[in-house]
């Protein structure tokens, strides 16, 4: 490994969102020139904004923009850039992209093309780390890659199984599989979808650890041969294998553990001559016995904890070890100071199974008094072509009690209005007693589902009523603009309720008082709520001595409200609208995305729950299943055909008797 040293003074980010905004900052703070690449998608995004310099790249697909290795090479180097930073995601990961900077004579800031193409192969770099001495789950990693021997190795292994795609990580391409009658479904969809984002379809299984923990070391490395781990995060709450809550240290690492698996963290790094920044990560099983899972060449989306409690600036570090120089510190100088907890704020439906979501960006606000890591702005589209990833609160404390509290607070005073996501989920997840306890293992979303305040909720649509009956004067007012505001809510004859649009189980009806008070009625039960303040569009509403804080924006199809317990669309009924398919004869997208197949045809008998058709969108492949038993009547869409959330896809008719 050369230790020679290169300056670098202008950063081309191949990457976009949050990461690219987030490494913009090093850039500046450092005095470095930052060079921004954007899809047509992206033209007017934050990150392109962040930058000094910013060169189109393509339309909006992956494969023709953020993934196409000689356009993001060539506009490096018209840029006249030193060195290219990957961010995470992408080609983060990606051997040849490496290569290729090289070649091209641009710093890659990240490890050397070997090691890179070493630990993104599952199966290499579990067998690298047998090698190596590092504990690694039981598993298949072989050559053979047929349905027949994958059935063979994974009934000699025993199930649960995982399957994993061998090339990527990020859980695409990862399936769980309990029994063998399920294991051909999943290598389909695993391979398709592996072979989507890793261009690779190549696949392993592994022994599936029962309800372990997700732990992972942080390394940093230079080429000078030194190398050293900052201690461990713990990422075990996930949905479909992906993390949600991230914090540091882990709860269930006590110094004698964290010195074994850094030691381990730091043997797996120095046997690949690793350089830079990476994450070791571990299953941790209930005993204290801890298994190699992968090594991500590259920075985390998590690495915010752990700046959080050491103080350091990892892309900096990053930006050094580049550069050649010595790491400025040993492993005796490593201090952790406090405890941080993250959360991934994402475009998805946790009432759908945690679907991505796509839509406009009504309003954003983040939460003051914590980090938050965003790549979104007030006014933003919510494409269905990237990650859901739109941002990441963060917050740090003397202790994991303090950091809790201080993140959940953050996440009530998160104003994302106009797209649906997680916000609250991620709330309800924080005061769960479990994750309070700091017993979450990787089954916690499964075992607990934390529930979240629904639009159904009966104080939810007392607040909307004031938020719609007030929106709905606004607008009135504005096309009469010689009326007194003070006669908003004026009446000379006796006050009449108004029926709220709201699409709920429940009758609410609004009364205005006068003075700012209403008179809510929710299925017959009134309660009296009063506006006391109101300010750059934001509500301060008492209701039973408490002061709430509310934002709210009324569209065409939807209340988008946002208070403490609640944040999301309050849907309108639609007036002359036919009523939704309630009969089970339909089958309909469950997000806006990419037809990947249809797998029936007009008079296929179908049954329940049996695979119909798969759904891409946001690099994930979705299964879209039968309602019930019946008989393929219609399909109304092709393979590659775009199409938008609940479009129709197949219908359905009973079978023949």
């Amino acid at each position: 490994m050369s230790t020679s040293f290169r300056p670098i003074s202008r950063v081309l980010i191949a990457n976009r969102g949050e990461i690219a905004c987030r490494i913009a900052r090093t850039l500046r703070a450092t005095g470095r020139t930052t060079i921004a690449i954007y899809s047509d998608a992206d033209a007017g995004a934050p990150h392109v904004a962040a930058a000094d310099v910013a060169l189109p790249i393509g339309p909006p697909p992956v494969g023709e923009s953020y993934l196409d290795i000689e356009r993001i090479v060539a506009a490096a180097v018209a840029a006249d850039a030193d060195a290219v930073h990957p961010g995470y995601g992408f080609l983060s990961e990606n051997a040849e992209f490496a290569a290729a900077c090289e070649a091209a004579g641009l710093v890659f800031i990240g490890p050397g093309a070997e090691a890179i193409a070493l630990m993104g192969n599952k199966a290499a770099a579990r067998q690298r780390m047998q090698a190596a001495g590092v504990p690694c789950v039981p598993g298949y990693d072989g050559d053979a890659q047929d349905d027949t021997a994958l059935t063979q190795a994974a009934a000699k292994i025993g199930y649960p199984v995982m399957v994993k795609a061998a090339a990527g990580g990020g859980g695409r391409g990862m399936r769980i599989v309990e029994r063998e009658n399920a294991l051909a479904d999943a290598l389909s969809l695993a391979r398709a979808e592996a072979l989507s984002a890793f261009g690779s379809d190549q696949l392993i299984l592994e022994r599936a650890v029962v309800a372990p923990r997700h732990v992972e070391v942080q390394v940093l490395a230079d080429a000078h041969g030194t190398t050293v781990h900052l201690g461990e995060r713990d990422c075990s709450v996930q949905r479909r294998h992906q993390k949600v809550i991230e914090e540091a240290p882990s709860p269930a690492v006590d110094a004698e553990l964290r010195a074994r698996m850094g030691a381990a963290a730091v043997a797996a790094a120095a046997d690949i001559d690793y350089r830079g920044a990476g994450t070791v990560e571990f299953l941790l099983d209930a005993d204290g016995s801890f298994y190699f899972l992968e090594m991500n060449t590259r920075l985390q989306v998590e690495h915010p904890v752990t700046e959080s409690i050491t103080g350091l600036d990892l892309v900096a570090l990053q930006l050094d070890a580049a550069e050649g120089r010595p790491l400025p510190f040993g492993q005796d100088d490593v201090r952790l100071a406090g405890h941080s907890i993250e959360v991934r704020l994402y475009a998805e439906d946790p009432e759908r199974d945690f679907l991505p979501q796509t839509g406009d960006i009504a309003l954003w606000r983040p939460a003051a008094g914590v980090r938050t890591d965003a790549g979104i702005e007030t006014g933003d589209v919510i494409s269905p072509h990237y990650d859901p990833l739109l941002a990441k609160i963060i917050a740090h404390g003397r202790d994991r009690a303090t950091a809790r509290r201080r993140l959940v607070t953050a996440l009530e005073d998160t104003v994302l209005l106009g797209v649906t996501h997680n916000r609250d989920f991620l709330r309800a997840a924080l005061e769960h007693e479990a994750f309070a306890a700091g017993d979450a293992t990787t089954h916690f979303i499964d075992d607990h589902a934390p529930q979240a305040s629904t639009a159904d909720d009966a104080a939810v649509l007392r607040l909307a009523a004031v938020a719609w009956y007030r929106a709905r004067m606004s607008q009135a007012l504005a096309q009469a603009p010689d009326i007194n505001d003070e006669l908003e809510d004026w009446s000379s004859a006796t006050p009449l309720a108004q029926s709220c649009p709201f699409v709920s189980g429940s009758s609410v009806q609004v009364t205005a008082l006068g003075g700012g008070s209403y008179a809510i009625d929710v299925d017959g039960d009134v309660d009296t709520l009063t506006v006391v303040g109101e300010a750059a569009g934001r509500l301060t509403v008492e209701s039973g001595g408490a002061l709430i804080d509310l934002d709210a924006l009324l569209d065409d199809n939807a209340l988008h409200l946002s208070f403490a317990e609640f944040s999301g669309p309050i849907e309108l009924a639609q007036s002359g609208a036919a009523d939704a398919d309630q009969s089970g004869d339909t089958v309909a997208a469950p997000m806006h995305g990419k037809v990947m197949s249809i797998d029936v045809g007009v008079g296929d008998t179908v049954r329940a729950d049996q695979r119909v058709a798969v759904v891409e969108a946001m690099k994930m492949q979705h299964a879209v299943t039968a309602p019930r038993d019946g008989r393929v009547s219609a399909v109304h869409c092709a393979e590659g055909d775009q199409v938008d959330a609940d479009a129709l896809l197949i219908e359905l008719e009973p079978e023949a008797e």
